[in-house]
């Protein structure tokens, strides 16, 4: 089992989704993480200097927007969902819908089709108004699912 899982399984016991981050590095440097105080899974970017593309606005770097997309997809499938790995990306497409202004962005993904080996997420980047999205982005990830766990002798 690898080191994600163990943690995943750790943090499941104790109910804190926001610990799952602090297993990816990468999570961290970007100060991605999931929270679920509202009842709703829910991922957070909180705003850093190093987040900014553009200077002169200034607006957060589009890259960063889609990797937290990314992130909450992943985090929203480790969570909720009974996967027996961590999912790997095989595609994402973001749309960019507005400028992302020098504040916390909290974004939120939903699976849209779950198969056997492929999952079909949604997710979704706003700042202070759920209703105004700065970024949406649709992902398909590689999960295994125990149906494709060889069989024991």
């Amino acid at each position: 089992m690898s080191a994600l899982l163990e943690r995943l399984a750790e943090v499941r016991k104790s109910g804190d989704v926001g610990r799952l981050a602090e297993a990816i590095p990468y999570a961290r440097w970007m100060k991605i993480a999931p929270e679920n105080g509202t009842g709703e899974l829910l991922t957070r970017m909180r705003y850093h200097d190093d987040l900014i593309g553009n200077t002169f606005l200034p607006a957060i770097h589009g890259g960063t927007l889609g990797a937290m997309l990314e992130m909450t997809a992943i985090f929203h499938l480790l969570w909720e969902t009974e996967t027996e790995t961590v999912p790997k990306i095989v595609n994402i497409t973001v749309d960019y819908l507005r400028s992302a202004r020098p504040v916390d962005v909290i974004a939120r993904a939903t699976v849209t089709k779950q198969g056997r080996r492929m999952v079909n997420v949604f997710a979704e980047a706003w700042q202070d108004d759920r209703a105004k999205p700065v970024a949406t982005a649709n992902a398909h990830f590689l999960v295994k699912s125990s149906d494709d766990a060889p069989p024991s002798l």
